[in-house]
C-alpha cells in the first residue's frame, strides 16, 4: 500500500494543495463508510470516504466540514481498474482499485454498497481520464 500512496501522492501525506481546490465537504458525488487496509501497518480500518471531482478522500469521522483534513486522497485519473475482489482477499463485499504500480483493497458493508462504489469510482475514472474529452462524458444516471 505504501507504493500506491507514493504512486498517487508522492512521498508526503496529503496537504491542501493536493486537493486542487475540491470542496470535499460540499455536495460530494458519493460518501460512505468503507474498511481499508492501512498503508504501512496492514490492519483494516473503517474510514469515511468522499468521492468528488475525480478524487477519493478518506477521513476518520463521517462529519466532514471545511476544516476537516483528509487522512488520504487518491486522484482516480491515476487508476486503471475498479472491480470486485472477494476471491482475491477472501473477504465478503471486497473490491480493489488499481493503478499501474499497485492495488488498494476496500470492504463495503453490503453487496449493494460494493456495487454502488464500484460504479461511482468507475464512472469517475472514465470522466477524469485524460483520454476522454468533455463532450464524450455520459451521464449514466440521467433518464434519457
Amino acid at each position: 500500500m505504501a507504493s500506491l500512496w507514493r504512486a498517487v501522492m508522492g512521498d508526503t501525506p496529503p496537504n491542501p494543495d493536493d486537493y486542487d481546490g475540491v470542496e470535499y465537504w460540499s455536495n460530494p458525488e458519493r460518501t460512505g463508510w468503507l474498511t481499508k487496509q492501512g498503508e504501512y501497518i496492514k490492519t483494516w480500518r473503517r474510514r469515511w470516504f468522499v468521492l468528488k471531482q475525480g478524487k477519493l478522500f478518506w477521513f476518520k469521522e463521517a462529519i466532514v466540514t471545511r476544516g476537516s483534513r483528509p487522512r488520504g486522497v487518491i486522484p482516480v485519473a491515476t487508476c486503471l481498474t475498479v472491480k470486485g475482489a472477494e476471491d482475491v482477499i477472501n473477504k465478503q463485499f471486497a473490491f480493489e482499485l488499481s493503478t499501474r504500480s499497485d492495488t488498494m483493497y476496500f470492504i463495503a458493508d453490503s453487496e449493494k454498497e460494493k456495487e454502488d462504489w464500484i460504479n461511482s469510482i468507475g464512472r469517475s475514472i472514465v470522466q477524469h481520464s485524460r483520454s476522454v474529452t468533455a463532450n464524450e462524458i455520459v451521464d449514466y444516471d440521467s433518464n434519457r
